[in-house]
């Protein structure tokens, strides 16, 4: 079970750095190498218990969106999980901000679901 929480948090490491890569609008600061990783694996931890314990509560409360939107709600539900990811970081000083919900929040979540998404595909086998 410990191995599989340190697999999904380096798994979301990967998936936030490569959306920070693409996106400019999220950023995880400037310093030494080690100071940015160090950054990328503290967030990505706080993205994890983020998605185990609020993710499921808010789509629950969003269900009816969800439904209405044949799913596409889920993004936006993602989006605000990279948010307050955003705003959880900013509260512990780490230098990891996403500037703009709608472009890149979005986007961020489109491309952190799609990563996720290909190396736990790649995990699993």
């Amino acid at each position: 079970m410990l191995i599989n929480f340190a697999l999904q948090t380096v798994i979301n490491a990967v998936a936030l750095w490569v959306a920070a890569w693409l996106i400019p609008g999220i950023t995880f600061g400037e310093g030494s190498t080690g100071e940015i990783v160090k950054t990328v694996v503290i967030v990505a931890l706080i993205f994890g218990i983020i998605n185990a314990f609020v993710r499921p509560l808010a789509k629950l409360l969003s269900l009816p969106f969800i439904i209405l939107t044949l799913g596409l709600f889920v993004f936006i539900v993602n989006a605000l999980m990279l948010q307050l990811t955003s705003w959880i970081s900013g509260k512990l000083s780490l230098s990891f901000h996403v500037e703009h919900f709608f472009w890149d929040a979005i986007l961020g979540s489109l491309i952190i679901t799609f990563v996720s998404m290909i190396l736990s595909f790649v995990k699993s086998d």
